[in-house]
């Protein structure tokens, strides 16, 4: 089953629709079984633009099993999709009721939230993900574009989660599996928390006696496990937590550099990367992959936001799809 199942699943994902449909009907009972097939149906009539079918086949998965993830996140983005709000709340709730961390559902439930002025409950969806994900970009922007909604709003949820953010910061060095030539010079430079190593250089490290590459190598993969690196809290604001820092590491010139940065980075305004947000666009690369049809499609988007992305785009001495 799982061998049949992963080839449509590699068919859809290549864009071969038809051998994927031709595939699953041929499919035996006994190989897909009744629950799957369904799902897959949906899955092809919704490549299929055929959106009100597949609608009605997702319902039937959950009619079978009301707590099945995938057809409810799926049926939750159609029913955004086309301003079901209500309906896609309540998916998208049911999505995100149980672990693991579904971060796509909770984004886009965060930006339903906080449009019908759901503030506290946007906040906890944004709030959940950074729990796991600290540096999580997107997270990281939307969050300050509901805080700048609400005016500086805090809440005791929000100052629990600075809480916790402290305490990642001020673990010991000791509770990380490091060798014991990294720990004892890290001892020696007086870095005893996580805290203290963020805001040191590679070159700092490298710089102290008996310190080599080995053991800057065994600290980066650490950090990098936990999507931080050497310095990060340098390049933050005094008192500030960045959480889209993480993903800016790397050169900083050249073409690549620019495709990778966030699109957080172009200072749009909150309707413009809500929209994008909706569209599951991250970086500047993925942005300049999409049309002008494309992003004119996505719920509340308009021709103002369309314009002032073009520009930004612009200044870049980038452009969208043709």
């Amino acid at each position: 089953m799982t061998t049949t199942l992963e080839h449509i699943h590699d068919l859809i994902q290549r864009g071969d629709v038809s051998k994927a449909e031709n595939e699953l009907n041929s499919a035996t009972n006994d190989v897909v079984d009744a629950i799957d097939r369904r799902l897959y149906h949906a899955i092809i009539l919704e490549k299929q633009c055929r959106w009100h079918e597949a609608v009605q086949a997702y319902e039937r998965v959950l009619e079978q099993d009301p707590q099945h993830t995938e057809a409810a996140f799926k049926l939750a983005v159609l029913a955004d999709r086309f301003g079901e709000d209500e309906r896609a709340i309540e998916l998208y709730e049911i999505v995100t009721s149980e672990p693991p961390t579904h971060v796509n559902a909770l984004l886009n439930l965060a930006v339903l939230y906080e449009d019908d002025e759901r503030y506290r409950d946007a906040l906890t969806c944004i709030d959940r993900i950074l729990a796991e994900y600290p540096n999580h970009s997107r997270a990281g922007s939307y969050l300050k574009d509901i805080e700048s909604s609400l005016d500086m709003y805090y809440d005791e949820d929000r100052e629990r989660y600075r809480e916790k953010r402290n305490a990642l910061l001020e673990t010991p060095i000791s509770d990380f599996e490091l060798g014991v030539r990294s720990r004892n010079c890290l001892k020696q430079m007086d870095i005893n928390n996580l805290g203290d190593l963020l805001r040191t250089t590679a070159s700092e490290l490298l710089s102290y006696k008996n310190f080599g590459e080995t053991s800057l190598h065994e600290i980066e993969t650490m950090l990098t496990q936990k999507n931080l690196r050497l310095g990060q809290l340098l390049d933050e604001k005094e008192g500030d937590w960045n959480p889209s820092i993480g993903n800016l590491t790397g050169s900083t010139s050249g073409q690549s550099n620019l495709l990778n940065r966030s699109v957080a980075e172009m200072e749009l305004s909150v309707r413009a990367r809500k929209c994008l947000m909706r569209l599951g666009v991250a970086s500047i690369g993925e942005l300049v992959q999409h049309s002008e049809a494309e992003l004119l499609a996505i719920k509340n988007f308009g021709g103002t936001s369309l314009s002032e992305i073009k520009r930004r785009l612009t200044e870049l001495g980038l452009d969208l799809k043709a």
